[in-house]
């Protein structure tokens, strides 16, 4: 099982992202997750840089595989697109970078005012843009015309020798369905056995299982249930809305119905390694291969230094 760390760029700006990364490194975490996005969820968050400009300058500061977590390929920026920005920076990163993909939300994609398609639509755009990028990452001049893609005449010169693995996440029986299908592997941020036998099941077998959890470190259980609640009232926010509502503006509204307690149960806050040691027991017990936290607020080199000292050595030990 790999433990890695997940940047959240909803909330720091890129030259903290930056020194996040090295400082998971040198806490021993062994990847990255990063997270692709317009607009941040609410404004508290108050940050999202363009992803692709800091996945390029990751590669310049530490040496930790990257996945992005996720991307969507669909409405916002054409596949044609992703699939050379992809390709750039599995050359940048040597190899250890993966496409890690889903079908988005209306508060990223939304921006240029088309409508937002349905769920099955959605899903359809992302099984024929992994056609694209697939078709693409073979190095010759492509030409496509989809249902909801056009590509003529275009070539990727810059490409890494081995094309990336993209993986798909999923929160449903039907998204679960087709990572199973066209994944190299399947993510999540749910410890939900039944979507990850799903997935293997399906089609998936041995491949890789990713998933993410959120954390808040502080002093106290309680200071980093406040953080938590501050900056991440969305963790509350049920159902599908996180995939409909269309700005930071609507999550702000929504986030009114949600509890500080609420949050605290969707966290790990403050710094009691058992905690984190346990959310980490039901990802794997889930049967997730790889495993990613995030932290939220201003103490993130606290939440370095309890996994170097105590929750990484343990997990280690564990292993044994």
């Amino acid at each position: 099982m790999r433990i890695g760390y997940f940047l959240s760029s909803e909330e720091y700006t890129p030259a903290e992202l930056l020194e996040q990364a090295r400082g998971a490194e040198r806490a021993g975490f062994e990847a990255l997750w990063i997270s692709d996005h317009y607009h941040p969820w609410v404004d508290a968050q108050g940050q999202s840089p363009f992803v692709w400009s800091t996945i390029g300058a990751l590669s310049q500061v530490c040496r930790l595989p990257v996945t992005t977590a996720v991307t969507c390929p669909t409405v916002r920026i054409h596949p044609a697109v992703i699939a050379q920005a992809a390709a750039t920076s599995a050359v940048l990163h040597e190899g250890r970078f993966v496409l890690g993909i889903g079908s988005g939300e209306a508060l990223n994609e939304h921006i240029f005012g088309d409508a937002w398609p349905s769920a099955d639509v959605r899903l359809e755009m992302l099984e024929e843009s992994v056609e694209v990028i697939r078709e693409l990452w073979k190095g010759e001049f492509t030409n496509h015309h989809g249902k909801h893609y056009t590509v003529e005449h275009a070539r990727i010169y810059t490409r890494p020798e081995q094309p990336p693995a993209i993986y798909v996440s999923g929160f449903g029986p039907k998204s679960v369905d087709l990572a199973a299908r066209i994944g190299d592997g399947y993510m999540s941020t749910s410890p939900d056995p039944d979507l990850v036998k799903r997935f293997r099941d399906g089609g998936g077998g041995d491949k890789p299982c990713q998933a993410g959890f959120k954390a808040a470190y502080a002093a106290t259980e309680d200071e980093g249930a406040r953080i938590a609640y501050e900056r991440w009232p969305n963790a509350g926010v049920p159902g599908e809305l996180s995939q409909v509502l269309p700005s930071p503006r609507h999550f702000e509204q929504a986030s009114e119905l949600v509890t500080e307690d609420m949050v605290r149960k969707a966290f790990v806050c403050g710094s009691d390694p058992d905690a984190h040691l346990e959310m980490i027991d039901k990802y794997a017990k889930a049967g997730f291969d790889e495993i990613y936290v995030a932290n939220t607020g201003p103490h993130y080199q606290g939440l370095f230094d309890l996994y170097a000292k105590h929750v990484l050595p343990a997990l280690r030990d564990q292993r044994r």
